[in-house]
C-alpha cells in the first residue's frame, strides 16, 4: 500500500496500518517510494513525439512498441498466467516506475533512438524541445 505523508488522511491511515502491524508482530518492509517527476514525464512525452512523428505512428504505439517493448523490456513487460488465455504478456504502466527506473528507461530509448536514426534532444536542449512541442500540438490530430 502507499501513503502520501504529505496528506492528513494518508498519515491518518498510515499510522493506523503500522499500529495494527505492531500489534501483530509482523515482519514489514519501509521503503519510500519517489516518483518519476513531472520534468521526466514531459520529456519523455516529447521524446515518443519525434518518434511518432518520424514514424506516422500514433504516440500510444510508440510508447507501448517502441518505448515499452523494443527500448525497455525488461522494465515493461510482464508474464501472467492466466486460467483461460495462459501465459499473457501485460505491459507494466510507467506511472509504476520510480525516479531512478523512468530516467533508465529514457537513457535506454534514447540510446535505441539514435541506433535507428532518431536525434532524441537532451533534457537541456529548450529551443529544441519547444520546436518539438509546437509540431506535436501542430500533428495532435494524427499523433
Amino acid at each position: 500500500m502507499l501513503y502520501n505523508l504529505a496528506t492528513e488522511l494518508d498519515r491518518q491511515r498510515y499510522q493506523a496500518k503500522s499500529e495494527l502491524l505492531l500489534k501483530r508482530g509482523a515482519v514489514v518492509e519501509l521503503t519510500e517510494k519517489m516518483q518519476r517527476t513531472r520534468a521526466q514525464n514531459s520529456y519523455l512525452h516529447l521524446l515518443i513525439g519525434v518518434v511518432a512523428m518520424e514514424t506516422g505512428n500514433t504516440l500510444q504505439y510508440c510508447k507501448d512498441v517502441y518505448f515499452k517493448r523494443i527500448a525497455n523490456p525488461g522494465l515493461f513487460i510482464e508474464r501472467h498466467k492466466d486460467a483461460l488465455a495462459g501465459e499473457v504478456e501485460i505491459l507494466r504502466s510507467s506511472a509504476d516506475l520510480s525516479k531512478e527506473e523512468m530516467q533508465e528507461a529514457i537513457d535506454r530509448f534514447k540510446r535505441w533512438g539514435a541506433e535507428n536514426g532518431f536525434y532524441l534532444p537532451n533534457p537541456g536542449d529548450e529551443s529544441l524541445l519547444r520546436s518539438i512541442e509546437i509540431e506535436m500540438a501542430r500533428m495532435k490530430a494524427y499523433l
